[in-house]
């Protein structure tokens, strides 16, 4: 696998963390206490722009506004804006398949076409990919389509990356 391209990577300010963690509030109710004193860094990468918090690869940016990677969904544990899949559906998704709605059992009612969300296997209850929601989430259980296109899973270039 291609190692990824660092373009650049840079310290927080004070303020700016604050607005990041303000963001990461709105789908992690704890991020203030969590973060209160951490040390977030931004890593742009290729085609993506990445925060670490305390050399922890926890956190993407989606059209400019942070959202768990897996191994921050992994260690956080996020309670809302999660789809559950069949475990038929994992090696699929692990090979790169966007989330199609015949794979999926359920999903939070929470939520709407466009929010980012968390997919977690039934098995294990563990988070494999994180996308965002192409329909709403009490839409997604059913016959055929595609309910969630993924933006980061297990085994992709952004996996095992370490800086």
């Amino acid at each position: 696998m291609k190692d990824l391209n660092i373009k650049s990577r840079h310290l927080l300010r004070k303020s700016q963390s604050k607005l990041i963690i303000k963001e990461i509030k709105k789908f992690f109710d704890d991020a203030d206490i969590v973060f209160k004193k951490a040390r977030f860094e931004l890593v742009s990468a290729d085609t993506y722009e990445l925060l670490f918090v305390d050399g922890n690869f926890l956190f993407i940016l989606i059209d400019g506004k942070p959202f768990f990677s897996v191994k921050g969904a992994l260690k956080l544990q996020p309670k809302n804006k999660l789809i559950t899949v069949d475990t038929g559906a994992v090696p699929f998704i692990i090979k790169g398949a966007d989330i199609m709605r015949p794979g999926i059992i359920s999903a939070d009612s929470g939520i709407r076409e466009e929010d980012k969300v968390v997919i977690i296997e039934e098995k294990h209850s563990k988070p494999i990919a994180v996308g965002y929601a192409l329909m709403d989430g009490d839409q997604m259980i059913g016959d055929s389509g595609k309910a969630v296109k993924i933006v980061h899973r297990v085994g992709d270039r952004l996996w095992n990356l370490n800086i």
